[in-house]
């Protein structure tokens, strides 16, 4: 006879326990374990008969047919772009964001087009049908061949799946599906995995590619255990601020392509819009003649992209000076601050110092320190950087200027755009052919001091 057994399991990272912690053992977060029961069954079969009832499953490698990984066509390119092709054919996509990000609007809107070709199924937890309706006319979503369902009993959308057998399936949202043997509140660490477990495995079996929508928590991470993540085939957060019109989709994981692209929509009246230029949409009115603004060049999977690096440095009014970062680290920026001091000779102690990377954009590429460091110093030293100049290079401990990858892929983006200037570090100069660049002249500088003397010059 089945019988409940009581566990404590954590919020944040899925531990469970059988007594309760105030922190947890695992994470070492504070209050996030919470009560669940258990059903524990006991088994009733044999591991030896459980053995001869699945044997015959495993085959050699050379007799799996590899050939045919089937990809839909999703009619968003930037999207197609993230998920390193298109949509793949029993793949399991968890589509994560903050609230009000435009989750929901995208999937809407690639419904239209898949619709066409296929069988769509969209399942809502949180809306009603009536909701979806007005949304999708809003969209401009008018196939008649998309399936509408609003349920949050897992067990009955697989059952749907099995018997119907669409091609393609979105669930919205993943946190409000339950399933009804789990005794637990739909949301929790134990429904959230054991839906997803369910969902994957009718994926596989089936042949039917599922995209799960996810919420994320205060921190940005994925409501939910951290197991989740490892369930699914592919991970993609939407980034940027609901009272921004930019949005970036990128893939934190992707088990059919590349996690190093990114794709760049616009939030408008009628949903989520492609940048086909992103370089061009972030750029664009950048204030001219003004201190403390530089642009880099960034590389994110196989295109560069421009970005507008804003630093603004200020007497503090506290002994202790501020450090703000909007889109970049801040460690890194701290770092690039006591390299201006110690081998610049900037005395920076006593200033406020912010950097914003513009549009949204977050930035890891270590390429972007020299931009920041000159738009500190260009804000601290009150001298404007020539809007014609363009710059990029990671910048050491010493203060050197250390050399940076794909740099003529970098330049020609930047000669594409208009920029007359480009100030890189002295090292890739050497594995360049100046010739190939006939509209912009390529600077290389070996140090800070060095490449702000030419960016204001």
């Amino acid at each position: 006879m089945a019988k409940n057994k009581v566990v404590f399991i954590c919020s944040e990272c899925g531990y469970e326990s059988a007594k309760w912690y105030g922190k947890c053992p695992s994470c070492g977060e504070w209050d996030t374990l919470n009560e669940e029961q258990v059903i524990d069954t006991p088994a009733n079969k044999t591991a030896k008969n459980r053995l001869t009832s699945y044997s015959g499953l495993a085959l050699p490698l050379s007799q799996i047919n590899s050939s045919g990984e089937v990809r839909y066509d999703t009619g968003v390119g930037e999207l197609n772009r993230v998920l390193g092709g298109g949509l793949v054919k029993g793949s399991l996509v968890l589509l994560c964001g903050d609230p009000g990000i435009g989750k929901s609007t995208i999937l809407l809107q690639i419904c239209e087009k898949l619709a066409k070709g296929f069988s769509v199924l969209y399942v809502s937890g949180e809306e009603s049908a009536y909701q979806i309706k007005m949304r999708a006319k809003r969209l401009g979503v008018t196939n008649e061949k998309l399936a509408i369902m609003c349920e949050t009993d897992a067990e009955i959308i697989c059952e749907y799946i099995r018997n119907q057998k669409p091609d393609i399936v979105m669930i919205d949202s993943v946190q409000t599906m339950n399933i009804s043997s789990v005794s637990s509140t739909a949301g929790s660490v134990t429904q959230v995995r054991e839906c997803t477990n369910l969902f994957m495995r009718t994926a596989k079996n089936n042949d039917v590619s599922i995209i799960l929508v996810g919420h994320v928590n205060k921190d940005g991470n994925i409501a939910g255990p951290k197991v989740l993540e490892h369930i699914v085939d592919t991970v993609l957060y939407f980034e940027g601020e609901r009272n921004l019109t930019y949005r970036i989709l990128r893939a934190a994981k992707n088990r059919f392509g590349s996690t190093n692209e990114i794709g760049v929509f616009e939030m408008t009246e009628k949903g989520l819009m492609e940048i086909e230029s992103p370089s061009l949409a972030m750029i664009s009115g950048r204030p001219l003649n003004v201190s403390g603004t530089c642009v880099t060049c960034l590389i994110e999977g196989s295109r560069p992209i421009l970005a507008e690096v804003q630093g603004l440095a200020t007497a503090s009014g506290f002994g202790n000076p501020r450090r703000m970062a909007a889109g970049f680290d801040y460690n890194r920026m701290a770092m690039l601050i006591a390299i201006l001091e110690k081998r610049a000779g900037y005395f920076l102690g006593n200033m406020d110092c912010y950097v914003n990377i513009v549009g949204g954009l977050r930035v890891d590429e270590p390429a972007c320190d020299l931009a920041v460091a000159l738009s500190i110093l260009s804000s601290f030293k009150d001298t404007v950087i020539d809007s014609s100049t363009i710059v990029f290079g990671e910048i050491g401990l010493a203060g050197e200027i250390r050399t940076v990858t794909n740099c003529d892929q970098r330049i020609r983006e930047c000669e594409r755009l208009g920029f007359k200037r480009c100030i890189i570090p002295r090292q890739n100069i050497k594995k360049l052919n100046k010739k190939d660049f006939k509209d912009i002249e390529v600077i290389g500088v070996r140090n800070i001091r060095e490449a702000f003397e030419c960016a204001t010059e």
